[in-house]
């Protein structure tokens, strides 16, 4: 029986991308996310084998879905957290309840999915591999929500890591940095939210077939940390070593915008 992989996040640019590099690696691919003609049309473009409509955002809809899932696969090798979402704002322009939804796509439907896992991928001897971004190990402007939520997902999975190591499960996380994926849309919907990838003030950005295949190099190394593209690999390097420079700089690249 095939390797099975579940990404959260799936009808996204870099949740394709991964979708159709895991299924060229004999993966059966379920691509989770919000109702959509991009998800209806994964199955025929080749990046899932099946999908699966749910709002991860409301629990009961998300049990379901998950109960569905492992109903069928009570055994789940791979799950991916690509959903997001984030709000460009500078934190003064950020209100209350746009700050809430961001925290409620990016990190705590990512911790509800985890829960609702925890016993498939352990059956397995699995790997639940979560999308974080430059912005969860160092600081982005006009990004305070996306970038705390990030944080958040980075300490929530290096401590589960350390919880399910005696269960032969891995934890990574992967961390990119601008990834050309919604490029073409404007930078807020009507709540003021999009998903990552639509800014105009990114640098250095790759393309989402680009950044799948690194995430899926590092993690077939069995990478803890997956550092994607260029800048994310000096970002890493210089906040640690000098992160005054780092703050001079992202203000003077990024928050110039």
């Amino acid at each position: 029986m095939s390797r099975v992989a579940l990404i959260a996040g799936g009808a996204g640019g870099l949740g394709r991308a991964l979708g159709a590099g895991l299924r060229a690696r004999g993966f059966h691919v379920v691509a989770l996310d919000l109702p959509s003609a991009e998800l209806e049309g994964l199955v025929a473009d080749g990046n899932a084998d099946e999908t699966v409509a749910c709002d991860m955002t409301e629990p009961a809809a998300l049990e379901t879905a998950c109960a569905s899932i492992t109903t069928r696969f009570p055994v789940v090798d791979l799950v991916i957290y690509a959903q997001g979402v984030t709000h460009l704002a500078e934190f003064e322009d950020d209100q209350e309840p746009q700050h809430r939804r961001v925290f409620d796509v990016n990190y705590f439907a990512s911790v509800s999915l985890a829960r609702h896992m925890l016993v498939p991928v352990r059956q397995a001897r699995g790997t639940h591999l979560a999308i974080s971004s430059v912005a969860g190990f160092a600081p982005l402007v006009r990004r305070t929500a996306y970038a705390a939520s990030k944080h958040a997902l980075e300490g929530f999975f290096k401590s589960l890591r350390c919880e399910e190591a005696p269960k032969n499960v891995r934890v990574l996380i992967a961390a990119p940095s601008f990834v050309a994926t919604n490029l073409e849309a404007k930078e807020g919907s009507i709540d003021g939210l999009t998903r990552p990838g639509a800014s105009a003030d990114g640098i250095g950005y790759m393309s989402a077939e680009d950044a799948a295949a690194v995430i899926l190099k590092g993690y077939e190394a069995h990478h803890n940390t997956i550092l994607v593209g260029r800048i994310a690999r000096l970002a890493s390097w210089v906040v640690r070593i000098w992160p005054a420079f780092y703050d001079r700089q992202m203000m003077k690249r990024i928050g110039k915008n």
